[in-house]
Order: C-alpha cells, then sequence, then structure tokens
C-alpha cells in the first residue's frame, strides 16, 4: 500500500513537473523539481524509520502465529528497526528453548509413566478415561488401553474400579479386594493449559503384604507347634502311663475314662496345631497337562456324598472341549474339595451348586445358592485366620490362595447380584 501511495505521489509530482516546465519560468520548474527530490527523500526516510519497523513486526506476527519459532528476522541497518529485530529474535530464541525443554520433559514423562510399575489413570474434563500406562491394563487384566480409554470408572467391570470412584480427591486409600490383591490408590490433579485434570495412582502391595503376613504367621505358627507337639506329647505319655496304672485297680472305671478323654482332648489339640503348621509347608506344584474337566469329576464325586447329606445338589456345566492345564493335581484337588465343602456350608441344607469350566478364557467357576458375602467381609476372606465359621481356624482360604498363587493363577470370591457366590479361577 504505502509504494502504491508512493508511486501514485511521484506520479503527480511528474506531472506537475511538465506542466511547470511548459507554462513556467525555470526557476519554478527547478523549483518543483527540488521539492520533488525532497518529497522522494522525505518518503524513503518515512519508508525507512516507519513503514520498514512495521513491515518486520508483521512479518513477525506471521511467524509467530505459524509458531515458527526456529527462523529469525534479519537485521536492516536501522537503529529502532534493528532494535525490534533484536527483540524479537531474542524473544524467539528462549520461546524456542522453553518448547524444546517442555518437548523434552513431556517425553521423558511419558516414558516415566510407561515404565512405571505403578498404574496411572488420567482423566479429562468430564471425568472420561483419557490415558493408561502398561501397569494398569495388567492391574484391571487387558490386554490393550482400547477396552477402557473413554469410558468413566463406574462402566469398567472392575471391583477396583468402584472403590478407586470412593477415594476423595488429594486422599489416599489401601483397597483390599475379593481377589485377595492389595492396592494403595492415590486421587489427585495436575493442571494442563489452565484446567485441572484428576488422576489416580495405583500402587500394588499383594506381593509384600502376603510375603509378611506369610513370615509373621510361619514364625508364630513354628513356633506354637514346637511348644504344643512338645507340650501334649509328654503329657499323653504321662496320661497313658497312669492309664495302664488304673487298669489294674479295681473300680476306677470313672477316672479310666476322664484319663481317656484327656489323651484324646491332647491328640486333638495336637491335631489342630499340626493343621496349621501345613499351611505353611505347602510344596512347590509339581505340573503336568491335565484336562480341567476331569479333575473337576473327579472331586464332584468325592464330594456328592456329602452334599447328598444336607440335600445340596451339584450342578456340572462343563465346556464341550475340555480345557487342558499344566497342574499340579493332588494340590488342585484339594483346592476344589475346599471350596466346594466351603460352598456345602454356607448353604447348610437345600441349595445347590454350580460348577462350570470355560475355554475362552480357560476358567473354572463355582457358584452356591448360600447366605453369600457382605461387602465388609469380602475384604477380610484371604486374611490369616480370619473366619466367619464359629469353629473355624481361617486356614482353608489361605490354602487355596497359596496353591493358586503358586500356580500363577488368578481368581476372585464374590456375592452377585442375583445372590449366587462365585468362585472364580483364571487359569
Amino acid at each position: 500500500m504505502f509504494w502504491i501511495l508512493t508511486i501514485l505521489l511521484l506520479i503527480i509530482m511528474a506531472i506537475i513537473s511538465y506542466e511547470v516546465f511548459y507554462n513556467s519560468s525555470f526557476y519554478k520548474f527547478l523549483a518543483v523539481e527540488i521539492l520533488v527530490l525532497i518529497t522522494a527523500v522525505y518518503l524513503f526516510a518515512f519508508y525507512r524509520r516507519i513503514i520498514k519497523p512495521l513491515q518486520i513486526i508483521g512479518d513477525g506476527m506471521e511467524l509467530l502465529k505459524e509458531q515458527d519459532f526456529s527462523s529469525r528476522l534479519r537485521r536492516v541497518g536501522q537503529t529502532e528497526a534493528d532494535r525490534i529485530v533484536d527483540v524479537f529474535n531474542k524473544m524467539m530464541e528462549q520461546l524456542k528453548n522453553e518448547r524444546l525443554y517442555l518437548r523434552e520433559q513431556n517425553q521423558f514423562l511419558d516414558l516415566l509413566v510407561k515404565a512405571s510399575p505403578l498404574g496411572v489413570i488420567i482423566l479429562d474434563l468430564d471425568e472420561k478415561i483419557q490415558s493408561v500406562n502398561p501397569a494398569t491394563c495388567k492391574i484391571f487384566g487387558l490386554k490393550t488401553s482400547d477396552n477402557i480409554i473413554g469410558k468413566h470408572l463406574i462402566e469398567i467391570d472392575s471391583p477396583l474400579a468402584i472403590e478407586l470412584l470412593n477415594i476423595e480427591k488429594y486422599d489416599s486409600q489401601t483397597i483390599r479386594l475379593n481377589n485377595a490383591n492389595i492396592y494403595k490408590s492415590t486421587h489427585s490433579s495436575f493442571v494442563d493449559q489452565g484446567f485441572h485434570h484428576s488422576f489416580y495412582l495405583i500402587e500394588s502391595l499383594t506381593e509384600e503384604v502376603f510375603k509378611a503376613e506369610k513370615k509373621a504367621y510361619e514364625k508364630v505358627i513354628r513356633m506354637i507347634a514346637h511348644e504344643v507337639n512338645n507340650t501334649t506329647a509328654g503329657i499323653t505319655s504321662t496320661l497313658d502311663t497312669l492309664q495302664n496304672t488304673f487298669k489294674e485297680v479295681e473300680n476306677t472305671e470313672d477316672i479310666h475314662e476322664v484319663l481317656q478323654v484327656a489323651i484324646e482332648r491332647c491328640y486333638s489339640m495336637s491335631r489342630f496345631i499340626t493343621n496349621f503348621a501345613d499351611v505353611v509347608r505347602i510344596p512347590e506344584p509339581q505340573r503336568q497337562n491335565f484336562e480341567l474337566n476331569t479333575l473337576v469329576s473327579s472331586c464332584k464325586l468325592f464330594m456328592e456324598n456329602v452334599c447328598r447329606n444336607r440335600n445340596i445338589q451339584i450342578v456340572m456345566k462343563l465346556s464341550e472341549i475340555s480345557p487342558v492345564v499344566k497342574i499340579d493335581s493332588l494340590l488342585f484337588e484339594q483346592v476344589l474339595v475346599n471350596i466346594i465343602k466351603n460352598s456345602a456350608e454356607s448353604i447348610g441344607r437345600d441349595g445347590e451348586i454350580f460348577i462350570q469350566t470355560t475355554n475362552d478364557p480357560v476358567c473354572l467357576e463355582i457358584a452356591d445358592t448360600g447366605k453369600g458375602i457382605d461387602k465388609d467381609t469380602e475384604a477380610k476372606l484371604f486374611s490369616p485366620f480370619f473366619s466367619t465359621k464359629p469353629n473355624g481356624q481361617g486356614l482353608g482360604l489361605i490354602f487355596i490362595r497359596e496353591v493358586l498363587q503358586k500356580h500363577d493363577y488368578t481368581f476372585s470370591l464374590q456375592t452377585g447380584k442375583d445372590g449366587l457366590t462365585r468362585f472364580r479361577i483364571w487359569m
């Protein structure tokens, strides 16, 4: 625009000069030519001092608009314009360095989050899942994150997701689930582009807690078993001697009977403490390939009489093609016996136990129509020495947990909305 106006002005001045040259004196023509020259010099100076700096500012604005922080403006040899160029170039260099630093930081954080053993769940402004790391997929048992991205936590079929919703922002909780897994979860937020985004950190404490629990109860059980067995052995020996002595004395039948009761009580106490010691001495599994349906059918036959006496029916729904699993059959049969026994005791009398196997995924499910498990009890089921039975020792589920973990199987135990209590084992 400036150059168009300049050309028009020069054309006008040329026309005026032409008219003066033909219609006026030499001195008037000379005065007009000097005026034209002065105008041209003024326009050049005006361009250098005003227009060119404005053009430089415009070029800089275009670079900022395109976010091209690598380009620079050239100096033009004019003091004011060069000052603007220097300030602009310095600002662009700083913006480039800051962007490069942020890019490196973001890349580092992305790598850190992906490699972290902690599960990380980032939510968007609508509280939907925006991104998760591989550790989260492992915790939720997912092969990829595609199944949960864009969903609310409430839409995820996982008891852990439900528990996360109960954590207040900027708070942490230790969560113990019905599959014996333990997590420490933190709910917090960070600011991105001026908006607060919620995120969850999930730390698995299962292995550490189980190791600490096992170390503690192993020491206690060994100490108690040693003391009790030594004591009962001495007492039983003494009672046997007394019983044999009183056999030769007349009219001592009552004393003989009392001694027999005491001896039997000592043996019962010894067996009681031996049960605890057996949990500590669970052998490593010797795995071989077995058909899962065959193992289940064998255990069903073994437990059928117990269930029949309680008027409990065992209903089988096995897959047409039996899953083949690599398993220690002796240990696993004992696990199945314990689970079916627990189901029968939960029912009491008159009920059903449903046993089902599937191929994809390979899973065994044992469900019963018993009284069910409340929410508070679920978290304590696989804790050492916890039992809901009046005379329970709290060892059955610990044994089941230890065997399944030695096989690297995952499992869960909970009562569904349909009233059935399901023990699921994924192989």
